[in-house]
Order: C-alpha cells, then structure tokens, then sequence
C-alpha cells in the first residue's frame, strides 16, 4: 500500500512546555496548546519561517544560530513589527500522519 499524502520526512514538531509548533521544512504551518489539545489558528508563528534558534547559556549569555533549533534553544521567529522568542525547546518530534494531513 502506498500513501499519496504529503511528505512526512520534512515535518518536525518542536515541543516547548506549554506548546508545540509544527514545521515543514522551516516554515511554521500549524501551532497547538499543549495542554487543552485546541490548534492556534491566529498564533504569530504561524505561516512564518524560523528566523533561527537561541540558547541561554549557564552564565547568561545568549548565542544565536541560523536554522532549525535543537533540544535546549529557543525557536526565534521575526517579522517588521514584533519578535517572538518561545521558551526551551523540550522535545523534537516527527509528527503522526494523520496530524500532517490536517495541515492542508
């Protein structure tokens, strides 16, 4: 049996502690409340590219890097208006197939 859906490999789900973003290739296509389950149609994130990733360091310093974040960063989004720094990136994960195909 073959699935004709989209592709999974380029979708990441980045979990912080109260949400999760998911991400074709680096575009943000879909944000969730972790805690009611309810998608976040009107989220900022949504529909924008990660502009990079942070990370805090133990002395306080913060270091910024271009891509897609990993466990421990923060995911940076931009725009010309206003900024969006998301907590600690807890987990990264690929998501079901069931959940990709509710992205269209």
């Amino acid at each position: 049996m073959s699935y004709s859906g989209p592709e999974r490999r380029i979708h990441r789900v980045f979990v912080t502690r109260n949400t999760e973003y998911h991400v074709r290739q680096s575009t943000c296509v879909a944000v969730r409340d972790r805690h009611s389950g309810a998608w976040i149609a009107d989220h900022f994130a949504h529909g924008r590219p990660v502009a990079g990733a942070l990370r805090v360091s133990d002395a306080g310093a913060i270091s910024a890097s271009p891509g897609l974040p990993s466990v421990g960063d923060s995911m940076y989004f931009e725009s010309v208006s206003r900024d969006l720094v998301t907590s600690s990136v807890v987990a990264v994960e690929r998501p079901r197939r069931d959940v990709v195909d509710s992205y269209r």
